[in-house]
């Protein structure tokens, strides 16, 4: 059985779902979840589904090898789920293939530093986009420009808000993500 560290920001629902998915499988299970931000919901969420929650900072990710030798000691797959730091190069190199990031858009469009959430939604919604989307894919050393793993869409009509677009893309997050994660994972082990 593969081990899956999580990494997230805020509220944690992609992690949420992330972990009750890999409950029910004997393909991985999440170890913890990790958190740069020590107000986010996650923390509450994971108490709740007995996982443990650490919080980090930009010295432990960065500066220092403490995230690092967490992730070398409990990860063989790291899985962004709302996580809004760019990766440093040392964890892309130790985990070649292995981070994978959920973006709420279509990639190669709206993507890169300070292009998430609802900052997504809503410069999609500014062009008026007739489509939207989520893209599974692997991160390198620069946001968003792995490659992509997975993409699925949802149209977009003349009265869609940026919030409504928001629910749209969290329905295909919650659909696809745990599952793409699984058939990586399996792929990678054949």
């Amino acid at each position: 059985m593969k081990r899956i560290v999580v990494f997230a920001s805020g509220s944690g629902s992609n992690a949420e779902n992330i972990i009750k998915f890999f409950n029910h499988t004997k393909t991985a299970k999440v170890t913890k979840v990790l958190c740069n931000n020590e107000h986010a919901k996650v923390f509450e969420r994971c108490k709740n589904l007995n996982i443990n929650c650490l919080h980090f900072n930009r010295n432990d990710f960065s500066k220092t090898d403490t995230v690092l030798n967490i992730l070398k000691n409990e990860a063989d797959y790291i899985i962004l789920a709302g996580f809004l730091w760019r990766i440093p190069q040392k964890i892309v190199d130790a985990f070649p293939k292995k981070i994978i990031n959920i973006h709420p858009a279509l990639l190669p469009k709206y993507g890169g530093k300070g292009m998430y959430g609802m900052h997504v939604h809503k410069a999609v919604k500014d062009n008026n986009e007739t489509e939207t989307g989520i893209t599974i894919h692997y991160v390198n050393e620069n946001y968003d420009e792995g490659a992509i793993i997975f993409q699925s869409n949802t149209a977009l009509n003349e009265q869609d808000t940026p919030e409504t677009i928001a629910e749209k893309i969290h329905l295909l997050e919650q659909r696809y993500f745990p599952k793409v994660i699984e058939e990586v994972i399996l792929a990678t082990n054949e």
